[in-house]
């Protein structure tokens, strides 16, 4: 059930009106409905795996309590290595079996010897990364008693499964969403009304910019051989907008919709192709992820605190497991590798927390040297990106080399000019709104409320205008 389908145009009313009107004075059946909800919604992918979500949420609710009634440290740590081995077991077997048993028979074959493999057709779960990872925090937060045990089964299976965050993220933490879920919730109007304005502006990204961008870079990549070098560089640019107004767009519907139940989850987007340097970069870019990498994998290994050899290692590290989460694929190591040495500079600098701030706080336009750092960011990331779409990493090199051939120099053959109109119209929003959670947060607050809201009827009957051919969400499959 995708966020911009029809079938979800009729199960989010549904739900709605079904928590705050019928029952609004009772907490514990509103979060049953959305218990229920959330694994209606998740069966519509695959009932199949709704097994699994199930099994994963009370292992880690059963391995939870017994952590905190353990009575010495020994099962404490028993119950703690049983969850995290039975969570990674089962991730690394749907999105890693096949990669790892082809990648050992390739690098056997190298040697000169040659076997027969045994792979299997394994279908990914949806959203087996996001859920997950809500798990393995909670488990780990026990550990290290920054949290306890939570003893309601339903609330913790809210937290696991909240249908808004349940498929692609943003990936939450107990500390954060269980202790609303644990609250009365009344409703508020105004918060609500912002719900509504995130998802439109959500939908805005994904039906109108995303789709259409990933019809043009589909094309491209996928006969890359017959494109000249400006064709190339485009599809690079159109999917650099397909990826981050997809899952952005995917966020926003996300956070909006929690919205209107009464719930805040994490931002995850901070207007990330603003950015000054690669460091800025990867704070306002898929922040839930950032943040759990380093809090759960870069602080525990030493974080900053050792010398520059620790600090190079533990930065590798974390670019190169953030890779490998995206997939199964040489690309994506490829991608989190460069990442990593696009940091290295920063880092061996101490110049990695220089942009901290907003760009251009309080101003209407950018200095000539944010420009340039906002510019050449822009550029390092669109590079990486061609091996995160690349099919492999021999497309990947051979598509940057096909780049520089004479044509490069040629008017490209491909040319939308709607949809470069709809990208720039696109970006010169996400400019004006950039100091707020998103783009729409307060833009047009001081125009009069009729012209506020044209604005907003504007933008649905672009969706209409221009919407591309559907396309699934591209984080459902990581």
């Amino acid at each position: 059930m995708l966020f911009n389908s029809l079938n979800f145009a009729a199960f989010l009313p549904i739900v709605f009106l079904l928590y705050w009107f019928v029952f609004n004075k009772n907490l514990k059946l509103q979060n049953i409905l959305l218990l229920v909800s959330s694994y209606f919604f998740y069966a519509c992918w695959d009932y199949r795996f709704l097994f699994l979500l199930m099994f994963s949420t009370f292992l880690d609710y059963f391995t939870g309590i017994k952590m905190g009634e353990a009575s010495n440290i020994r099962m404490k740590k028993f119950w703690f290595w049983l969850s995290i081995s039975i969570n990674l077991g089962f991730l690394g077997f749907f999105k890693y079996y096949n990669f790892f048993v082809t990648s050992f028979a390739e690098a056997i074959a190298n040697a000169g010897v040659h076997i027969d493999v045994w792979t299997l057709k394994v279908i990914l779960p949806v959203g087996i990364s996001f859920y997950t990872f809500h798990g393995l925090s909670y488990v780990i937060d026990i550990y290290y008693d920054r949290i306890k045990p939570e003893k309601n089964f339903i609330d913790y299976s809210v937290f696991v499964s909240f249908f808004p965050l349940l498929v692609a993220g943003p990936i939450e933490r107990a500390t954060h969403l269980l202790p609303q879920i644990q609250k009365e919730r009344k409703f508020d109007y105004n918060m609500a009304i912002d719900g509504l304005r995130q998802i439109l502006w959500g939908l805005f990204k994904k039906i109108v910019i995303a789709d259409n961008c990933a019809e043009y870079a589909n094309m491209i990549f996928n006969d890359s051989a017959h494109q000249s070098g400006s064709n190339l560089v485009l599809g690079a640019l159109f999917f650099t907008f397909q990826i981050y107004c997809d899952f952005s767009g995917y966020s926003d519907i996300a956070l909006g919709v929690a919205r209107l139940f009464g719930i805040d989850l994490l931002r995850n987007f901070a207007f990330p192709y603003f950015s000054r340097d690669i460091a800025e970069f990867w704070r306002r870019w898929h922040i839930s992820l950032s943040t759990w990498f380093r809090d759960y994998l870069y602080i525990p290994l030493g974080g900053s605190k050792g010398g520059t050899w620790m600090k190079v290692r533990n930065t590798f590290a974390i670019f190169l497991v953030s890779g490998f989460w995206h997939g199964a694929n040489w690309t994506f190591i490829i991608w989190g590798l460069l990442n990593a040495l696009y940091f290295m500079p920063l880092l061996l600098m101490k110049r990695n927390r220089n942009n901290i701030g907003i760009v251009a706080e309080g101003k209407i336009l950018p200095s000539l040297s944010d420009v340039f750092h906002i510019a050449t960011t822009f550029i390092l990331t669109v590079f990486a990106w061609i091996f995160f779409r690349a099919n492999s990493v021999t497309h990947a090199i051979t598509y940057i080399k096909d780049i520089f051939k004479p044509s490069l120099l040629t008017m490209p053959t491909i040319f939308p000019k709607p949809i470069f109109a709809l990208v720039f119209f696109f970006i010169i929003i996400e400019w004006i709104g950039r100091e707020h959670q998103y783009a729409l947060a307060k833009f047009g607050f001081k125009w009069p409320k009729i012209v506020r809201w044209s604005f907003y009827y504007f933008l649905i009957i672009l969706i209409f205008l221009f919407m591309g051919k559907e396309q699934e969400f591209i984080y459902f499959q990581f």
